[in-house]
């Protein structure tokens, strides 16, 4: 019988390790409730932003959190300028065209990554990284629990710009009717590339958040994205609260794998969810409202 504070600080950890996981669904699901496609350089596009995150650091010495500042509108512009200038034009208004160029993209680069940095893993060090808040018996390490309020803050805000902003409105109108919203007036095209930008944006405070506590390679943003690919299906494709929630349920259920299963083991919760999901709900949690 496992002691309850041990059950407790894994509890804590995986709501802590879930509301990043949020944060990088947020952007997936975002994509999908305007394109009605999944964004497959997803991945690769966080695999990039933590190796910005790495080389501000270790290049300009910028601290992580600081970071957020730049690379939020950076990646938001990369993000928008790959929709607008890349992804809409070669895929000529075709949804499986949009799979394969974003499948491509993925392709170029995570191997522009691979003759960057080669195929080593790469940390940062930060005064603060074995920092711990201590919460009764419970020892809550301080990058996390940033990670944690500032995952929540970044999903408030975005609920604020789609509810009640005049482009928040616009992505709401092309999600749910493109020739309609685009008979209204609206440029459906740089709705489309706003939605790709505040997906990456996500991605790139994401990234700010994780790299205080963990390693970068080329290939790191396959295991995340496998796993937001997992909360976006539970949570309802398209759903922002369901991504939210999904990423807290996941995050709790890795962590608790990982205590009864072994560390090596923690994600096959995730996948047996995943499957479970499929075969009983396979719209998710609000896939009704997504």
């Amino acid at each position: 019988m496992l002691q309850i504070d041990i059950l407790l600080s894994a509890l804590a950890n995986g709501l802590m390790t879930g509301a990043v996981y949020a944060l990088i669904a947020l952007g997936l699901t975002l994509v999908y409730g305007v394109l009605h496609v999944i964004n497959f350089a997803h991945g690769a596009t966080l695999t990039a932003a933590m190796f910005a995150v790495w080389a501000a650091h270790d290049g300009l010495g910028i601290d992580p959190y600081v970071a957020i500042l730049i690379l939020t509108p950076l990646f938001f512009a990369l993000g928008y300028a790959l929709q607008r200038f890349v992804i809409g034009p070669a895929s000529h208004g075709s949804d499986s065209n949009i799979l394969l160029v974003t499948l491509g993209l993925s392709i170029v680069i995570e191997n522009a990554l691979l003759a960057a940095f080669r195929s080593d893993t790469r940390s940062i060090d930060v005064p603060y990284g074995f920092s711990v808040i201590e919460l009764g018996n419970l020892f809550l390490p301080l990058p996390k629990v940033i990670a944690f309020f500032a995952s929540f803050l970044v999903a408030a805000l975005l609920w604020g710009l789609m509810a009640h902003t005049d482009i928040g409105k616009a992505i709401r109108a092309v999600s749910r009717e493109k020739t309609g919203a685009a008979l209204s007036g609206i440029p459906v095209e740089h709705v489309y590339a706003v939605t790709f930008g505040l997906g990456a944006a996500c991605l790139a405070v994401a990234a700010c958040l994780l790299m205080p506590t963990f390693l970068v390679n080329p290939r790191v943003g396959n295991a995340f994205v496998l796993v937001a690919f997992t909360i976006v299906v539970l949570g309802g494709m398209g759903s922002v609260p369901g991504a939210l929630i999904g990423g807290l349920i996941i995050g709790v259920v890795e962590s608790l794998s990982g205590l009864y299963f072994g560390e090596s083991l923690g994600q096959i919760g995730i996948f047996l969810i995943f499957i479970l999901v499929l075969l009983v709900r396979p719209a998710g949690l609000f896939g009704a409202r997504a």
